[in-house]
């Protein structure tokens, strides 16, 4: 069921999602060329603690640590460690934090140091088409609508959407109904309506869309070993724009 939010539960969401953003941006500023994954979560744990905040993602579904980095081929859900980082890494950072009873649910892709022209092109297009996306993200659309234009986008750039693994409703919990995917014909899914709070979060590959999970049983790679990026945001749906929840400021 899709639980449409209150205003008292919007606002709630506004300060979780307001600290996800901040924890994005300060795991961001840390890829960098020799510093360690580990080091990352480590910061953003301790950040999002200071906030008077939890981090989701911690022992969700047994999961390690609080953020979820992924280098290179790997497209999501990438186990922090020992693993320094290199010059030119693509590196996809993806936080929550859980604040008065709501999660904030948010992802980015940097480079550490100085990439090359195919992966700067990559993280650009996987964040465009979250907008491109979310500009159908209104009432009297579908789910499959964001999805669409989302698709349709990084297509016409050259690269391909992750399909095994998609968007969701977010609010009290992490995971909520609907499931919105980075694809899809227009015109399905359930109708949109003010209230509703979801997660859109495009996961683009330079290759095909195929993807395997590691022995790890979280890490997952592309199948053909090519760069991926990943770009989420927390969003409300209004009478008119969608708001972004996960930001760091307003």
């Amino acid at each position: 069921m899709i639980r449409l939010k209150s205003a008292r539960e919007i606002e709630c969401m506004r300060r979780a999602g307001k600290v996800a953003a901040a924890a994005r941006a300060l795991a961001g500023e840390m890829v960098t060329p020799g510093a360690t994954t580990r080091e990352i979560d480590k910061a953003v744990h301790d950040f999002i603690l200071s906030q008077g905040a939890i981090p989701t993602f911690l022992n969700y579904n047994g999961y390690p640590a609080s953020v979820c980095i992924s280098v290179n081929d790997e497209v999501i859900h990438g186990i922090p460690g020992s693993r320094k980082l290199r010059d030119g890494d693509v590196v996809s950072i993806d936080v929550g934090a859980t604040k008065d009873g709501f999660v904030g649910d948010c992802a980015a892709t940097f480079i550490a140091g100085t990439g090359s022209a195919e992966a700067e092109k990559l993280i650009a297009v996987t964040r465009q088409s979250f907008y491109e996306g979310i500009a159908f993200a209104r009432p009297g659309c579908r789910v499959s609508d964001v999805s669409h234009a989302v698709q349709t986008y990084v297509e016409a750039n050259g690269f391909s959407v992750v399909r095994e693994y998609v968007g969701h409703g977010v609010g009290a919990a992490m995971h909520e109904a609907p499931e919105v995917p980075n694809y899809g014909k227009p015109g399905h899914g359930p109708r949109l309506m003010a209230g509703m709070t979801i997660a859109v979060e495009p996961m683009v590959n330079i290759g095909g869309f195929e993807v395997r999970v590691l022995p790890d049983g979280w890490t997952v790679k592309t199948a053909d070993g090519t760069l991926s990026a990943h770009y989420e945001n927390t969003i409300l749906i209004t009478n008119g724009d969608p708001e972004i929840l996960t930001v760091t400021e307003g």
